[in-house]
């Protein structure tokens, strides 16, 4: 760190702290954990200035994994070495991996309780008000010049219009990025310098601060893929000697890590090949019981990939013949296998984001990954507000749900005029859709 950062480094208590709270608060997707962890980080308490935000974000992106956690890896690292990564990385896991086992144990004893979705429908307005204001700050920092506000257009028209995957569009801009880069390089400079040296000092982590490089990068990777390695295989030998049928284990833990090498682009690209694969190849599941999974891991806080924990949770219940106990060593195993190899990616790129920190090239074209971030924001954004605003699927005036808008614009009202804390607006939303559900009846 340099002496530009005038913000002291947080004490590891500090961030522990901030890390458990991320992880019970994080609702609504990607999205809405990219606005809190700037509105806190960037923000509020200084820790990471918004240029490093999005350089690291913009790695995160291209990374398979779930990015909102990648980033929380990435901060935890960056701040407390590999064990502040390890705490991030966790806690943002973990908390939604309970709540959802304690769901899943509701669901197969009681069904789907109808209080409980109700509870967590009054809080997706909220949740949309939270990616509106995500989509506001980054775009406002993101899109500097003509070219990021185009690439960020494009992003938003290939995926809202013609469905095309968010994998490709990020390769698509790499590409025009290193096109651009050896050919007009000054349409993907920043105008104005928007990130000064004065913007950057009150931070902690800022672009002077960089941390010490392993002396070489393939020996630091390779040591920890070897490390991640080992504790792959840690609990195959408990599996072998403690439970029945090896086989099943064996093939749900092999399963899951190959889904973790394939989320690229967010969870809404991996979870119809999860549902492919485990209900009509495997038969681990109904196509039914997808359905309700998907639903309750949109209840829970943490990345909507979590919804592989509920899947192996149903798998082992029903290879068990309705074992609780099996169920839920499901979902553990589930969690692991899925969860660990996105330590190793950020752990062995960190270094990467270090050294690309100020190189001009890169940084252009990492800007364009922003942008198609923005994009992408922008496309959640409205897949999200058309089920919240319109549920009964039918885009027209008479079938808007007036409730669910006039919350929308209140919780916008709270979270930037009153600048309500994020956890009150959720117990908020919570209780007025247990109260709305109520008055329904």
């Amino acid at each position: 760190m340099t002496q530009l950062a005038a913000t002291r480094k947080p004490s590891f208590r500090e961030a522990l702290r901030f890390w458990f709270k991320l992880g019970w608060i994080s609702f609504g997707g990607t999205a809405a954990h990219i606005a809190i962890m700037h509105s806190e980080l960037v923000e509020k308490k200084r820790w990471i200035s918004n240029s490093r935000f999005l350089h690291a974000l913009s790695h995160c992106m291209i990374l398979p994994g779930p990015e909102a956690q990648q980033l929380a890896i990435y901060i935890g690292w960056r701040l407390h070495g590999k064990r502040g990564g390890l705490v991030a990385g966790t806690l943002f896991v973990l908390p939604s991996m309970f709540v959802l086992l304690a769901l899943s144990l509701i669901y197969v004893r009681f069904g789907n309780l109808p209080a409980i979705a109700a509870m967590f429908n009054g809080l997706k307005p909220a949740v949309i008000a939270l990616v509106i204001l995500a989509l506001q700050r980054v775009a406002t920092r993101a899109l500097h010049g003509i070219i990021q506000c185009l690439v960020a257009a494009g992003a938003f028209g290939s995926m809202f219009f013609f469905n095309l995957s968010l994998p490709l569009i990020l390769l698509s801009a790499i590409v025009l990025g290193v096109i651009l880069a050896r050919l007009r390089p000054g349409l993907l400079h920043i105008p104005g310098n928007a990130a000064t040296s004065e913007d950057e000092a009150g931070y902690y982590i800022n672009r002077h601060s960089l941390m010490p490089e392993p002396a070489s990068l393939l020996k630091h990777a390779a040591k920890l893929t070897a490390i991640t390695a080992l504790l792959w295989l840690l609990p195959l030998p408990f599996f072998y000697l403690f439970t029945p049928d090896f086989a099943f284990w064996k093939s749900l833990s092999l399963f899951f890590t190959k889904t973790a090498f394939v989320t690229v682009g967010g969870s809404y690209t991996v979870i119809p090949y999860v549902a492919q694969i485990t209900v009509s190849k495997l038969h681990w599941l109904t196509r039914l019981q997808m359905t309700d999974g998907f639903a309750l891991a949109e209840t829970t806080p943490g990345p909507l990939i979590i919804v592989v924990a509920f899947v192996g949770f149903m798998a082992a219940y029903n290879h068990f013949h309705g074992s609780l106990w099996m169920g839920t060593l499901g979902l553990f195993a589930t969690t692991f296998y899925t969860f660990l190899p996105c330590f190793l990616f950020v752990f062995a790129g960190a270094p990467l984001v270090e050294r690309t920190q100020g190189r001009s090239t890169i940084q252009g074209v990492l800007g364009l990954i922003t942008a198609v971030v923005v994009g992408a924001i922008l496309d959640l954004t409205l897949f999200l507000g058309r089920s919240v605003l319109f549920p009964s699927g039918t885009v027209t005036l008479h079938r808007l749900d007036a409730i669910s808008l006039t919350w929308i614009i209140l919780s916008l009202l709270l979270l930037q005029k009153l600048k309500l804390n994020v956890i009150y607006l959720i117990l908020i939303s919570i209780a007025f859709g247990l109260l709305r559900h109520l008055l329904t009846l």
